[in-house]
């Protein structure tokens, strides 16, 4: 594969619309080859997001079912949540743990950074995994207690046939988990 490729030159920004969680911008861009488009992506933050897989000592996950409004129904999948300003990844990820599950963690382990939706979205995930639990709970932003669901991780084809757990990242998440541990062996 070539790493040759030019970043096409922007020549124009225009903000197209605003909320209150996100911001749209339109690019006008020229490519190396003279073609002309324009695009439209999400402004991230640029402070990023954190995913964490927590794990007790006999090996099993712990899952949050949630609310998701972009499909209007629960979802299973592992806890996650954007980093505050001045916070590191790896505190962000164990105050989100203590938010949502009620445990921090005394080992906390970055896996994998994924990109949200690049074609989109400049928006990073840090995955982490959780292990040596304590339980500490701490005040979040959710509108209603999260429903907790522990799941032995040698049952993981299990839980990709739930129609529940669904979600890209958290399905990434899971299998670099699941490799990781078949390396180990």
């Amino acid at each position: 594969m070539s790493n040759n490729k030019q970043l096409p030159k922007i020549n124009k920004r225009t903000s197209i619309a605003k909320s209150m969680l996100f911001s749209i911008e339109q690019l006008a861009l020229t490519f190396s080859n003279g073609a002309e488009r324009v695009y439209e992506r999400m402004e991230g933050s640029g402070r990023g997001a954190v995913m964490i897989v927590p794990m007790t000592t006999d090996d099993q996950l712990i899952l949050v079912k949630e609310y998701c409004a972009g499909t209007h129904s629960y979802e299973l999948g592992f806890p996650k949540g954007l980093i505050d300003p001045g916070e590191k990844a790896i505190e962000a990820a164990n105050r989100e743990l203590k938010e949502e599950v009620g445990f921090g963690a005394n080992e906390l382990n970055a896996l994998h950074k994924v990109a949200m939706a690049p074609a989109f979205f400049a928006g990073d995930m840090e995955i982490f995994t959780a292990r040596d639990l304590y339980p500490e709970k701490l005040p979040g932003d959710e509108p209603e207690p999260m429903e907790l669901v522990y799941w032995p991780i040698q049952n993981y084809a299990q839980l990709l046939s739930r129609s529940d757990f669904n979600e890209a990242r958290s399905i990434a998440a899971l299998m670099l988990v699941v490799d990781q541990l078949r390396t180990r062996k």
